[in-house]
């Protein structure tokens, strides 16, 4: 990890002096002497880090001299980007001279180096003194690394990027059946004692399935048969009653409970489970206080009998502590050989000819029996071996000095730190940054690789290398358990292993922690080391904000859920800890931000999301010139952004959907060309203000992808506006959603006319258009749409008669509501008569969920249904081949319901 931080640094230095020379500005004077000593420095650690971070993991003076020289690299890092922020204030003013001026000029000519003012280049002593004296730190940390002994040399690593799409691919379950069928006997079995529910463990070290054969069980389908409720909990360490409480009533409601006090979750879950039998799963049980399971134990007992908590656990005395009798505890054993070589080569030989498979065999069987029986560590292998191609490096793999390890804190880490070492310093890096979330955490995608983005990781093409990073590390099994996102299907939410995890922080020691910030861990808190970069916090809603966090000065990135109700805490944090890039207070409660946030200027990241309070962001933001990823999304009171808000020139990300009390978004808006995500943009009610950004100011931003919501647009007068928009030209966007809502009166509306003006990419996969008052709705480029997926039309109070649809060839899934005029939907919705003629046609080829919501005056539906086919002009047309669901809701006027409900099975009515 050294090796990426190092590396980062003199990425630095190269670009700051760019962009000096670049610019004719010389605002840091009189080092660069300091400048070339310290480059020199650095390339020659730089040339011995892939040693020494391999004998790290042994040698405690080795693993010292890290440290230093990885805290070093920080604080060098951190001047460095002070420079570069001072650099970038110059830009944004030299910008705001020409917009002011009306000027075109370049903006690296803005100032020749004769004219500059003394307020804009001052002489940074502090930086220079800075420089210095990390230079002579440096110093030392170089000569110190003679007396080690280091090997030079670097290997370098590609990585692979054909193989994304098996990132959820699960490996195939291997010599588990008797256990399997073990542990089901056991949950089906009666109990003779009148006990409401019998407690089964299954005992193992780490690595062993213990979660795999839990969840083979949990969803074997007798099992799913057998029990009214099953209910699924990561317990893991420590043992937080009210924690696990409210996730059992999570799991069994489907919400997450709004209660405080353990006693009212406890009486919830009594509510939700008498008289059902019921199956609990608690994975990854750690405690040894039976006074902690206790009450927990009590409020269960109200089930019927024959209900069962299934226990894994990696200790037998937990097992007994949970109830587990000796006759309902598994221990589950390793793998046989031959079966980890199964695991092992499914993996490793996948993509490969029988001929490689051959040739690679007999090395690859040896390589598979160092996973000791464990499959985690078969798997792990697999995935390094799948990336080498020869037999010699396989069995370099097989003759690696790793397997002699002494020092490693658990037995999987040899596994483990061969794969490790096998990824590229970046992505490395980018490994050991997961250490800061807790155990059974569900990483998101998105946000971790825009985490990564903020802390430096990334470099050109952030977005898309940070997949590619994902992606790896996913295929190499340091990630798993892979789900879509509940809110945007395209976004991957998955988590690390336990033991995956305590690998992490074994690697990431001192540098990242995750913390419940409650009286039980308090503790752990304030023995913090003073080198802590990045935490995560819970903070229980009636925990105070622990104050020693304000001493953890190098914090660079700090998490925080559920913080307190209480501003001052904002203003100490945003004095005390200065180095921050990455800050989330999700869920807070603050009506505004201090104006001191502004002081923050290394910060990249900041996520103020499901703040229901927060009712204006402070004009000082728009001073964070290094601000990446802003994130507001359901900030419901939000009515306006900063005006200064074209001065963020490096923001990338502007999340705020959920804003839906926001009128205001700067026109500054424009300049930010590198914007890739604005998710919600209001038009029309600010026409007055110039500096209020409108539909034509979208024509700058190309770069925008995945999902906008324009609002407003029932308040726009000119067509040209939409025309200017350019839609068309954001060949990324994904999801665009239109609604012409507004103030004006229905004579002045154009809505016909903007719909036209506004033809989307032809990529386009969802679309929804909601409160369209225009006569017909039918703009000629929605047929051109070959690609759109899912259609949403709400409202429309106009229209007498639905557009031909049934000529999308990749529709899926149709919504249609609110639609009083439309009195009959007849052969044209099908796109009858405008296909063109062919013997045999389909309409909605591919549609499987149509529904039909509020559609109060809909009479007739004018096609038969019930054989799929529809006989015209001499013409056989199938229609809709592939549909599965349909859903008819407040039509009560629409005739022969009873008979589409009889014709189509998967129907829903009400």
């Amino acid at each position: 990890m050294a090796d990426a931080i190092v590396s980062a640094v003199l990425q630095q230095l190269v670009s700051i002096a760019y962009k000096e020379v670049e610019r004719e500005v010389r605002l840091v004077v009189g080092v660069e002497e300091e400048i070339q000593k310290l480059t020199h420095n650095f390339k020659a650690i730089q040339d011995v880090l892939e040693d020494a971070e391999k004998r790290g993991v042994k040698e405690a003076n080795v693993r010292n001299w890290l440290e230093e020289l990885k805290d070093a690299s920080y604080d060098m890092e951190d001047v460095l980007d002070e420079w570069n922020t001072a650099l970038l204030k110059l830009q944004v003013e030299a910008e705001e001279k020409k917009v002011e001026n009306g000027s075109i000029l370049k903006v690296c000519s803005f100032l020749p180096s004769s004219c500059l003012c003394i307020n804009q280049v001052i002489l940074r002593h502090d930086i220079a003194q800075k420089i210095k004296k990390l230079n002579e730190r440096l110093d030392a940390i170089a000569n110190e690394r003679i007396r080690y002994g280091f090997q030079s040399g670097r290997e370098t690593r590609d990585l692979e990027r054909q193989m994304t799409s098996s990132v959820i691919d699960e490996y195939q379950v291997h010599g588990r059946e008797e256990s399997k069928n073990r542990v089901i006997r056991m949950l089906l079995e009666q109990s003779s004692q009148e006990s409401s529910f019998q407690t089964i463990s299954i005992i193992g070290m780490g690595g062993l399935g213990k979660t795999t054969l839990a969840q083979l069980a949990f969803n074997d389908k007798d099992v799913v048969e057998c029990f009214e409720k099953r209910i699924w909990v990561c317990v893991s360490d420590p043992f937080d009653e009210i924690r696990i409480a409210k996730a059992i009533l999570e799991s069994i409601t489907g919400s997450t409970p709004n209660l405080v006090e353990l006693e009212n979750v406890l009486q919830e879950i009594q509510k939700s489970i008498k008289n059902n039998k019921f199956l609990l799963v608690m994975d990854d049980v750690w405690n040894e206080d039976c006074l902690k399971w206790a009450c927990l134990e009590y409020s269960l007992k109200c089930g019927l009998p024959g209900s069962k908590i299934l226990v894994t656990t990696r200790k037998e005395s937990v097992a007994s502590i949970m109830g587990s009798r000796s006759t309902h505890m598994h221990f589950l054993e390793k793998l046989p050989d031959e079966e980890c070589w199964s695991v092992f080569s499914n993996i490793a030989f996948f993509g490969r000819t029988d001929e490689e498979c051959k040739h690679l065999e007999e090395v690859g069987r040896k390589i598979a029996r160092k996973s000791n029986g464990l499959p985690l560590a078969a798997k792990f292998l697999g995935g390094l071996l799948r990336f080498r191609k020869t037999r010699e490096q396989w069995e370099s793999v097989l003759d690696n000095q790793i397997w002699e390890l002494k020092e490693a804190e658990q037995e999987l880490f040899p596994h483990l730190l061969l794969s490790y070492y096998d990824l590229p310093s970046e992505v490395r890096q980018c490994f050991s940054y997961c250490a800061m979330f807790p155990k059974d955490y569900k990483i998101e995608r998105e946000k971790l690789i825009r985490l990564w983005m903020a802390q430096g990781y990334l470099k050109e093409d952030m977005e898309i290398v940070g997949r590619v990073y994902f992606d790896n590390l996913a295929m190499r099994s340091f990630f798993q358990d892979f789900i879509e996102s509940y809110s945007d299907k395209t976004n991957l939410r998955c988590k690390m292993h336990d033991i995956v995890h305590d690998f992490a922080q074994f690697l990431a020691k001192n540098e990242c922690f995750s913390i419940e910030a409650s009286d039980i861990e308090v503790h752990k808190i304030e023995s913090l080391h003073e080198r802590t970069r990045h935490l995560t916090m819970f903070i229980g809603k009636k925990s105070p904000f622990p104050a020693s966090v304000y001493k953890l000065k190098k914090l660079r990135s700090l998490l925080v859920r559920f913080p307190p109700h209480n501003s001052e805490i904002l203003l100490d944090l945003f004095s005390q800890l200065s180095c921050l890039r990455s800050l989330a207070f999700t869920m807070p409660f603050y009506s505004k931000l201090p104006k001191e946030i502004g002081q923050l200027i290394h910060l990249r990241f900041l996520d103020l999301s499901s703040n229901f309070e927060l009712a204006e962001l402070p004009e000082s933001l728009c001073y964070l010139y290094n601000l990446q990823i802003l994130n507001i999304q359901w900030c419901w009171f939000l009515k306006e952004l900063p005006r200064g808000m074209g001065k963020l020139i490096n923001l990338r990300h502007l999340d705020n959907h959920g804003t839906n009390s926001l009128k205001f978004i700067p026109k500054g808006l424009v300049r930010l060309t590198s914007l890739r995500t604005l998710e919600n943009l209001v038009v029309g009610d600010n026409s007055n203000d110039c500096e209020s950004m409108t539909l034509s100011d979208l024509q700058q931003l190309n770069n925008l992808r995945g999902t906008l919501r324009i609002r407003g647009l029932g308040n726009v007068k000119d067509v040209q506006e939409a025309t200017n928009a350019q839609l068309l030209n954001k060949k990324h966007l994904h999801y665009l959603v239109l609604r012409f809502n507004g103030q004006i009166t229905d004579t002045e509306r154009i809505d016909h006319l903007l719909l036209e003006a506004m033809q989307p990419p032809l990529d386009l996969e969802f679309l929804e258009i909601n409160e369209y008052k225009g006569p017909t709705m039918c703009p000629s480029w929605l047929m051109q749409l070959e690609r759109l997926r899912e259609l949403k039309l709400r409202s429309f109070i106009n229209i007498e008669q639905l557009p031909p649809l049934g000529i999308l060839p990749a529709l899926q899934e149709l919504h249609i509501a609110k639609m009083p005029k439309v009195k009959k939907v007849g052969l044209e919705f099908l796109g009858i008569g405008t296909l063109p003629f062919y013997s045999v046609a389909a309409a909605f080829p591919q549609l499987q969920y149509l529904k039909f919501d509020d559609m109060e005056n809909w009479e007739e539906w004018d096609y038969e249904i019930t054989t799929g086919t529809i006989h015209h002009s001499n013409s056989t047309f199938m229609v809709m081949p592939c549909l599965s669901s349909l859903i008819i809701w407040g039509c009560h006027k629409l005739k022969d319901k009873e008979k589409i409900c009889h014709d189509l099975k998967k129907v829903s009515t009400r």
